[in-house]
């Protein structure tokens, strides 16, 4: 039995931070984990920008709630339901899914917790499981499933190494030149195509 593991920023939706640095006025938020690897890292210093600017969990809700699924990204998740099981596994946090999840027919998402005061203010984070997406693909293969990923960020090559068949989709020219044995692909038809291709060997 196969399971297909997901990233969702990129992949599915737009990368949240960058959608919220554009709001927001404040270029240096555009960093993700496609430029930085070390992803608790990259966290604490997203978190000490907004501290620096006052700026909290209402702010970039606001701007998820204006923020779409990638065009096509739906009726791919929808078809590729309608012949496995799939799980999006994402380094974003519950606080930032629920109203993307809701655009995308609800399918089901492992991810973080965000860490509020009562004022609004992001104080801190919870990783899930550490290494949460290689660690989670593993723990799939243990109770029998052979798991196919895609994603398009440095987080995302663990579980996509580890899987049967691993794709990179809509990632960096700098990723895909680092790991030029991994396919990668642009469109969801080349997506889907492949991934139909591994689920039925």
């Amino acid at each position: 039995m196969y399971i297909v593991c997901l990233d969702l920023e990129g992949v599915l939706v737009p990368e949240i931070w960058i959608a919220f640095a554009e709001a927001s006025g404040i270029p240096e938020l555009r960093r993700t984990t496609r430029d930085e690897p070390d992803y608790d890292k990259l966290m604490k210093w997203r978190l000490s920008i907004l501290k620096e600017h006052g700026l909290g969990l209402k702010e970039i809700q606001d701007t998820i709630a204006a923020i779409d699924p990638i065009p096509g990204a739906k009726n791919f998740l929808d078809e590729l339901r309608s012949f496995c099981q799939v799980i999006i596994i994402s380094d974003t946090f519950t606080q930032f899914a629920t109203p993307l999840m809701e655009k995308l027919g609800w399918p089901t998402i492992f991810c973080n917790s965000l860490e509020v005061a009562q004022d609004g203010s992001i104080t801190g984070y919870k990783m899930r499981i550490e290494n949460s997406k290689l660690t989670t693909v593993k723990a799939l293969q243990s109770i029998g499933y052979e798991t196919v990923a895609a994603g398009d960020s440095y987080n995302d090559l663990g579980m996509i190494q580890a899987s049967k068949a691993g794709f990179l989709f809509k990632s960096t020219e700098q990723i895909k030149s680092d790991y030029p044995k991994l396919p990668a692909f642009d469109t969801y038809e080349e997506l889907m195509k492949a991934i139909r291709t591994a689920v039925s060997r």
